[in-house]
């Protein structure tokens, strides 16, 4: 096996970090690296940590949304501005979490698949920050979305 690019590297850490979410519709993990490609953290998305949700939380996702932390937003609060240099992300950032990685400093962030509702990519444009998409990693071909059915009632 050839030596993992920086890019694959970064988004495996990502697709790991999902693996932990509670989220049981939807899965979403980030990682960040240092200029030095060192690991600066791992997160996702989920509940305010030590929070335990109540009886028939997660039943509907509609009604759980406005409680969940975004796997970016976790990212940041692991580090101070301009300690990172790239982030990569499962999923494009939200306009909101890519609004929070610029102004965290984040130069270049990687992410597996887009997503059609967020102005991502015209904040990086404005930033100058590099959006790129690296949909092919290792893990990549396992799911973070859960799988619907026709007896499925809620995403």
């Amino acid at each position: 096996m050839s030596r993992l690019s920086i890019p694959e590297y970064v988004m495996a850490l990502a697709h790991v970090a999902a693996l932990r979410s509670e989220d049981p519709y939807r899965k979403v993990g980030a990682a960040a690296l240092d200029a030095d490609n060192r690991v600066i953290g791992t997160a996702y998305n989920g509940l305010y940590p030590g929070f335990t949700a109540p009886a028939g939380f997660w039943n509907s996702r509609d009604e759980r949304q406005k409680f969940m932390l975004h796997a970016e937003i976790n990212l940041c609060s692991l580090f101070k501005r301009g300690e990172v240099k790239i982030v990569a992300c499962t999923t494009m950032p939200c306009t909101s979490c890519m609004q929070a990685l610029c102004a965290h400093g984040v130069k270049i962030i990687y992410y597996g698949e887009d997503y059609d509702k967020s102005e991502a990519r015209a904040i990086a444009d404005l930033y100058g920050v590099q959006l790129i998409c690296v949909p092919d990693y290792p893990l990549s071909n396992l799911p973070l979305v859960r799988q619907r059915t026709d007896a499925a009632t809620h995403d």
